[in-house]
């Protein structure tokens, strides 16, 4: 039925909520679950700067991506830590955009998001993020109401 499942975290409280419910599924059929993260492209001026504030040997830690990186990691532990298969992508861009390509790349079966995105005027202009991704997806998606 669900082999294979995408979750997008930010490490937000919706988010966690999802990748709880995500773990739970993924236990009960067996699935593998792909992580998937997006950041901010960062300028290369602003990397330099932050390196030349730490110490020497701890520079190459400086990277666009590392707060993504350390919200996967967080999240595909608990993951792990369940028996659960897990791979991480961290994407640069829209966190729609990288869910839903994440989910066409893997073939995935169902995609998990939380409900909480953007509210208000702005999501009829911007759009939210489950609302993209329930538009666009190449399968399933459960979104996961959090209050």
């Amino acid at each position: 039925m669900f082999g294979s499942l995408v979750v997008g975290t930010d490490g937000s409280e919706t988010a966690n909520e999802a990748v709880k419910q995500a773990t739970e599924l993924a236990q009960r059929v067996g699935a593998t679950v792909h992580l998937v993260s997006a950041y901010e492209p960062v300028p290369e001026g602003r990397l330099r700067e932050e390196r030349q504030q730490i110490p020497e040997d701890l520079q190459w830690m400086v990277n666009p991506r590392e707060d993504v990186d350390t919200t996967l990691e967080a999240a595909a532990k608990g993951l792990r830590d369940s028996g659960i298969s897990v791979e991480t992508h961290a994407r640069e861009g829209d966190p729609a955009d990288a869910i839903l390509d994440v989910a066409e790349e893997q073939d995935a079966d169902l995609i998990v998001v939380g409900n909480k995105g953007m509210t208000g005027a702005k999501r009829f202009l911007l759009g939210s993020v489950p609302n993209k991704v329930s538009h666009h997806a190449p399968c399933s998606v459960m979104i996961i109401r959090t209050t």
